[in-house]
């Protein structure tokens, strides 16, 4: 089993974090986690967003007529 100390919100303070047997395939990098203490059930997760291409194509806009 993998553990960690987190911030548990049931125990109010920062507890030993337990990640149960992954039935997923996960091993010990499963994002399910379990608190020692008071049993508190966690999932930690990263997510992952794609870039906008916004700002490349405000930087690559063409040069605008003025008014002289």
């Amino acid at each position: 089993m993998s553990h960690r100390e987190l911030y548990c919100d049931v125990c109010e303070g920062v507890a030993l974090f337990e990640a149960p047997p992954c039935v997923d395939g996960h091993g010990t990098d499963c994002p399910e986690l379990i608190c020692a203490d008071c049993g508190a059930a966690v999932v930690v997760s990263a997510f992952a967003f794609p870039v906008t291409r916004l700002a490349a194509r405000r930087r690559h806009q063409p040069a605008r007529r003025r008014a002289a």
